[in-house]
């Protein structure tokens, strides 16, 4: 268990890089495609691995496995979005019933947290709470796909996007979390400096989602305009 431990920190950490890579670089290029795929295998295999360590060890299992499965699927159907391949809705239905799962379990423990203090087994109700919020939404997005197909243009940027960021955010959160408790000894804690990677994702995904929101709209003006400018006949009326 002491290696599969080492060999989760080992993947969360490059899966921390490898997104940070892919958030900064050329959206579409090389590097940016690359290093986008290492993150997704990592992430998977870091969730995956955390789960193992989180039921054979009893490590926090309100937490951690709500936020692993909810990882899985994010990057999962984040990845479909962009690389759709046969099997996709299949793949789908199976992500949005974990999300839906998770949303509607993880806010019950947030509740719970709530009604018994604000912690529930030493977890506290906000993260809690996260996951539901972000399990409902993304499985509400995968119910929206699947009834009306893929989503195009900047609604498929934006859906790939904040699953990606909040994958990456999940990690990095635990990134920033775990690993000073363990490495930096106490007289060098600088919570500030070890929230930067977690402000840096927050920032940059709300500026993309933004910055998709508004390419949407131009995209949708156009089409607006000339239905208003459209000439009104009176062909086939009668006086």
């Amino acid at each position: 268990m002491h290696a599969t431990l080492i060999l989760h920190i080992f993947t969360g950490t490059a899966a921390v890089l490898a997104g940070f890579v892919a958030l900064y670089t050329a959206k579409g290029g090389a590097l940016h495609r690359r290093s986008g795929l290492l993150f997704v295998y990592l992430m998977v295999a870091m969730a995956t691995l955390g789960m193992v360590i989180t039921i054979v060890r009893g490590v926090a299992p309100v937490a951690n496995i709500p936020a692993g499965l909810l990882t899985i699927a994010l990057v999962v159907t984040a990845l479909t979005t962009v690389r759709p391949e046969a099997g996709t809705r299949r793949l789908s239905i199976g992500a949005m019933l974990v999300l839906l799962t998770v949303g509607v379990g993880s806010m019950i423990l947030g509740g719970t947290a709530l009604a018994h203090g604000g912690r529930l087994n030493g977890i506290p109700a906000v993260p809690l709470f996260m996951f539901g919020v972000a399990g409902l939404v993304a499985a509400a997005g995968d119910v929206h796909v699947l009834r009306f197909g893929a989503r195009r243009g900047s609604a498929r940027l934006a859906r790939h996007l904040w699953r990606m960021c909040f994958a990456l955010l999940v990690a990095s959160l635990s990134f920033t979390g775990q690993l000073p408790k363990r490495f930096v000894p106490r007289q060098y804690h600088m919570p500030v400096l070890f929230s930067l990677p977690v402000i840096a994702v927050l920032v940059t995904m709300g500026f993309w989602l933004w910055r998709q929101w508004r390419l949407g709209r131009r995209q949708r003006t156009p089409r607006r305009a000339v239905a208003l400018e459209a000439p009104i006949t009176t062909e086939g009326r009668h006086p």
